[in-house]
């Protein structure tokens, strides 16, 4: 393991004014996006639309982007390797590794996500493929007082920790992504609550696995209320509050934090970013986006209208981008978003 480098890859992916962007999509999930659009998701359609977005003119917001298995090993029309474009623009490629949340024995409506057997292989794989970072995803539900269970919390930690520790064997940089859902009619106090039961036990799993964090990025969901609640949170007390359990929660020598978009509008994505950085209070690691949906969505509409018209596909996605951009910064703004 090389930490200097490791860090100089954490650094660049949280560098002021950028995040990362996530079309990391399972074919499940793809399908399910495509067939809203009323567009075929075979494995063509999906480079096709892929290409669309590693060769978006988004370098100046975008420093990394995750990709699937399948996408990392395609090419251009042309056949260069989309690691090997997005490289070539500064963009630093990354790929999801996890294979998915599976039932947790023993616990009923809970998930653990599973994918460490054969990891440090794949990650020897992906690293010749261009790899630089990696993420891995666990999902935590709240339902009632009794969700989520201590079991839960500690299994997607461990797992979280082993996986963080086998990247930066492998020279990747880990994006270790403990997932608090949206859904339910969870009150925010909750999720604060199950938020830093989470990044707790998390930050303690990989300090037990030794990993140095500080060629580590946290991605995360905000501390707010579930999407069902009968008393929705303002914004402002959304950043405030996101920002005051981190700041509790998580080490102060971890590289960065990024935020999931995780069911939210693309506009509110931006809006709450932009109010954490606006903050005055000293945060000690940037706070950056790791957004899909809250990026890629006007773009895949524009596409699926007309695929033969890349450019506006693409100048939908550099504008996403780019509010997001503005947001790393706290200097987001209306006038900004409808210039």
């Amino acid at each position: 393991m090389n930490l200097d480098i490791l860090k100089q890859t954490a650094q660049a992916m949280v560098a002021p004014g950028k995040g990362i962007l996530a079309i990391d999509e399972s074919h499940p999930t793809c399908k399910k996006r495509f067939d809203a659009l009323g567009v075929e998701c075979n494995e063509e359609n999906r480079r096709i639309y892929r290409q669309l977005l590693v060769t978006a003119p988004v370098s100046d917001y975008i420093s990394g982007m995750i990709l699937f298995d399948e996408t990392l090993r395609q090419k251009t029309d042309d056949g260069t390797p989309f690691s090997k474009v997005l490289s070539n623009a500064d963009i630093l490629p990354g790929i999801k590794v996890d294979m998915g949340a599976k039932d947790l024995a023993l616990h009923e409506g809970e998930k653990v996500t599973e994918g460490l057997d054969g990891l440090r292989e794949r990650l020897a794989e992906y690293s010749k493929l261009g790899a630089k970072f990696a993420k891995w995803r666990a999902v935590i539900a709240i339902k009632g007082d009794d969700l989520p269970s201590s079991a839960c919390i500690h299994a997607n930690a461990h797992a979280l920790a082993r996986y963080a520790a086998l990247c930066q064997e492998a020279g990747l940089v880990p994006m270790v992504e403990p997932e608090i859902l949206i859904d339910g009619d969870h009150s925010l106090e909750k999720c604060y609550e199950v938020s830093a039961r989470a990044w707790t036990k998390l930050f303690e799993e990989m300090k037990d696995q030794d990993v140095a964090l500080e060629g580590a990025i946290l991605k995360t969901s905000l501390v707010l209320a579930g999407k069902d609640a009968s008393t929705p949170t303002d914004p402002q007390t959304v950043a405030e509050q996101t920002v005051k359990c981190l700041k509790e929660n998580v080490p102060a020598e971890l590289a960065g934090v990024v935020f999931l978009s995780g069911g939210l509008s693309d506009k509110d994505s931006t809006v709450y970013l932009d109010l954490m950085n606006k903050l005055s209070e000293d945060k000690p690691w940037p706070l950056s986006f790791s957004y899909g949906r809250a990026i890629q969505r006007t773009a895949l509409d524009a596409w699926a209208k007309n695929p033969e018209d890349k450019k506006t596909a693409q100048k939908a996605l550099a504008h996403r981008a780019k509010m997001n951009g503005l947001a790393t910064k706290g200097e987001w703004s209306e006038e900004a978003e409808n210039a």
